[in-house]
């Protein structure tokens, strides 16, 4: 890790008019960890200009080792410290009290990944984390691998990896202050209008970077300033929203292809007068988990945009019918509402989430959180592997 410099935050009222400065909470947090942002906040990685030069990254890393796999199955470790454990919803979303993430020892972070891998997305109120902190655990997690992202937004001076989930702080946000200034958007209350999962900025349901040829598994959000309503996560369970398949349909996308395809679009380096293509990668559609062994679907209407070796129109009904099953399910999912300090743990791979725009009218400004996104292994899948209720001997 780069070194930290010790500087604390200036004073904002030295800062020049229309710079970008986090919420007070944020700047606190960062202050305490000796984070400057004096020379300027949020740090802009040059973004790469060509499809070459992203789709090359992270192809060829370690022989990923999920920490869940070393854990002890009961988790006497972690449990026994937490003041109390209480699964939120019947298959998804489990909370965590009286723990703080940064001092956990490495047999409870084995715990945690297995906790997580179990019920997908584990949270924890009231995080004294650093964004340094933040980084270890998820450098721990990812089995010395993180995802360093190329062009978003991410905190100076950490050495990478941290990136923000911060509106404001997006260059290819239209409601940003710098680009209402430019009159591309009149004011924060015209984000209403924009239907969900129809822009740049509201991907509706997706998975993080399924492009890439290591996708990230554990994923870490810690949010160090929310709004006082509105802003809600929303995940939903890939293991479940597979149970919920017939058996005879399992059978006939268990071993099927589905072209996974980036965010962001980047020029041809051999023609760069032709449009911006996305990158795209193959991977299962339904994947095992190595440490549970459990199957689930790893699609997204976001970022999935077909079967491998279907036409379109027959992709297109199966690929919107598990869509469907999926984002519509209400019993597979969970809703989490965000306290300033909360950290979310979820599994990437076998998840889908989304964000709860409605913040976005009033106080915009004021949801801050930084993300680590631990890589894994190559998505793969097992023909010998089971379901979570087969595994769990549940009704099927």
């Amino acid at each position: 890790m780069a070194p930290i410099a010790n500087d604390t935050i200036h004073d904002p009222q030295a800062e020049p008019a229309g710079a970008l400065l986090p919420p007070p909470s944020t700047q606190a947090r960062l202050a305490k960890a000796g984070i400057n942002i004096a020379d300027g906040y949020p740090y802009y990685p040059p973004a790469p200009k060509f499809v070459s030069d992203v789709a090359k990254l992270r192809t060829n890393i370690r022989e990923y080792v999920d920490p869940a796999t070393r854990a002890d199955p009961e988790k006497k470790a972690l449990f026994s410290a937490a003041k109390s454990v209480r699964n939120l919803t019947v298959h998804i979303g489990t909370e965590i009290v009286g723990l703080q993430l940064a001092q956990l020892t490495n047999q409870q972070r084995d715990e945690l990944a297995l906790l997580v891998a179990e019920r997908s997305v584990v949270f924890f109120r009231d995080q004294d984390v650093s964004p340094q902190a933040q980084k270890e655990l998820g450098v721990y997690l990812g089995d010395g691998e993180i995802e360093i992202h190329p062009q978003a937004a991410q905190v100076p001076g950490v050495g990478g990896g941290v990136t923000l989930i911060w509106p404001d702080g997006r260059q290819d946000n239209p409601t940003a202050p710098h680009k209402r200034q430019e009159g591309s958007v009149k004011s924060k209350s015209d984000a209403f209008r924009i239907p969900y999962g129809a822009s740049a900025n509201s991907f509706g349901w997706h998975t993080d970077l399924v492009h890439e040829a290591f996708p990230p598994g554990y994923t870490h959000l810690h949010q160090d300033a929310v709004p006082e309503v509105g802003g809600d996560t929303l995940w939903a369970s890939g293991t479940a929203a597979y149970d919920k398949l017939s058996p005879k349909f399992r059978t006939l996308i268990d071993g099927l292809n589905v072209i996974q395809r980036s965010a962001h679009q980047y020029l041809d380096e051999n023609n760069p007068d032709a449009p911006a293509k996305y990158i795209e990668r193959i991977h299962p559609l339904v994947r095992t988990h190595p440490a549970t062994g459990w199957k689930s679907l790893f699609i997204n209407r976001s970022m999935t945009v077909g079967i491998e070796g279907l036409d379109k129109s027959e992709s297109d009904v199966i690929l919107n019918y598990i869509f469907d099953v999926y984002e519509r399910s209400t019993d597979i999912q969970v809703r989490w509402s965000w306290t300033p300090g909360t950290s979310a743990i979820w599994d990437n791979r076998q998840t889908i989430h989304t964000v709860s725009r409605d913040y976005a009218t009033d106080g915009f400004n004021n949801r801050h959180g930084t993300r680590v996104s631990s890589l894994a292994e190559k998505p793969y899948f097992d023909p010998k592997s089971q379901s979570r209720r087969e595994a769990l001997q549940l009704n099927v």
